[in-house]
């Protein structure tokens, strides 16, 4: 069958990966053919760093293969998700990290946590993060907070003349408040999913669990920073509220008081973070997107 790259995939990608999305269907079916994988079809819309195709393997058994674009190693990701060892996240079968691929037990991918109401999603997400925060391990590949957002600091800096001024003047804050928040973590580091939030969170078959956790951005930090992104999921939910800020502030301390973290230390990474993604959802076109992440940040 022909392999039609996902939307999302080929809207967000950047002009640094044009190469790679050009060779991708290729890529995709050099891997089927080594790996003996026959194609259901292409998970749609699709990831915005990578492309998942439904596949039966040469026994019959189903499985995802994931492709992911060269600026997530398809070798960091499996390290984390063998650590794991399915407590929590998704079972990794197969890699290949030359080609950045992944066979991946299947999961219900149209069902994540966010069918859920908004209260069981959350008690939900919480079990499957506490399984995921375990030791990295002797000589682990994982960067750290630190270094992944020192990596991010230095995209919002170019990213903020192109998002404008009121923008950067948010971005100058938020960047600040990482320095602080890196300078002044006590909290001994931990295996982090890194990109933690309900729709990460798929329903699962397997008799270990109900929900597992995919596509990992693993990182080695503190616990807050995981949940810095749950915070404002549904925000689009979120914004539609009346007394969205109590609210916002009001789900920080719930957090914080349900994993024991310091809510003022979850509540600037989570500004940081929404700061950051608003600045650069602004600089590439996504206007609307970016102004409701600014939106949010100012009612933390």
């Amino acid at each position: 069958m022909e392999l039609t790259l996902p939307r999302r995939l080929v809207e967000f990608q950047q002009p640094a990966a044009e190469g790679w999305l050009a060779g991708l269907p290729e890529l995709v079916e050099e891997v089927l053919g080594r790996w003996e994988l026959t194609v259901e079809r292409v998970v749609a819309p699709g990831g915005r760093h990578s492309m998942a195709v439904l596949v039966t393997d040469a026994e019959g058994r189903r499985a995802a293969l994931k492709i992911s674009a060269p600026d997530r190693p398809a070798a960091v990701e499996e390290a984390a998700l063998r650590r794991w060892q399915g407590l929590g996240a998704v079972r990794v079968l197969r890699c290949a990290p030359e080609a950045g691929a992944l066979l991946l037990e299947r999961l219900h991918g149209e069902t994540s946590l966010r069918a859920l109401p908004e209260a069981k999603a959350m008690l939900e997400a919480l079990s499957v993060a506490r399984r995921l925060w375990v030791e990295p391990g002797a000589g682990h590949p994982f960067p750290s907070v630190a270094e992944h957002t020192a990596r991010q600091a230095e995209l919002g800096r170019q990213a903020a003349p192109l998002a404008g001024p009121e923008a950067a003047g948010l971005l100058a804050e938020a960047l600040d408040l990482r320095d602080s928040l890196v300078s002044g973590a006590q909290e001994e580091g931990v295996l982090l999913h890194g990109d933690f939030r309900q729709g990460a969170v798929l329903a699962s078959d397997a008799e270990r669990a109900p929900w597992l956790a995919v596509g990992p951005e693993p990182l080695v930090g503190e616990r807050a920073f995981d949940l810095a992104r749950l915070v404002r999921d549904r925000l689009h939910d979120l914004v539609a509220s009346p007394g969205a800020a109590a609210i916002t502030r009001r789900r920080v301390a719930q957090l914080a008081e349900a994993v024991d973290v310091p809510a003022d230390r979850l509540r600037a990474w989570a500004l940081y973070r929404a700061v950051l993604s608003g600045v650069l959802s602004l600089a590439a076109g996504r206007r609307a997107e970016g102004e409701m992440l600014l939106e949010f940040a100012t009612w933390l």
